[in-house]
């Protein structure tokens, strides 16, 4: 499975973990903000990824 697979994996699953999450809570409760931070992370992972590849496929 390539990097990409494995982080898409991880972004559906950490969305999904996070909507659960959320359910009757507020936007600003402490277990919806962790659940968003640490989708942000794998989030922003994924996008330096796609920009070095990016920068990899402009220099060839």
């Amino acid at each position: 499975m390539s990097e990409f697979e494995e982080l898409i994996i991880e972004i559906e699953e950490l969305r999904l973990d996070m909507i659960k999450v959320k359910e009757g809570k507020s936007y600003l409760d402490p277990e919806v903000i962790k659940a968003s931070q640490k989708l942000d992370v794998v989030l922003n992972a994924y996008q330096a990824r796609l920009m070095r590849v990016k920068m990899i496929e402009d220099d060839i």
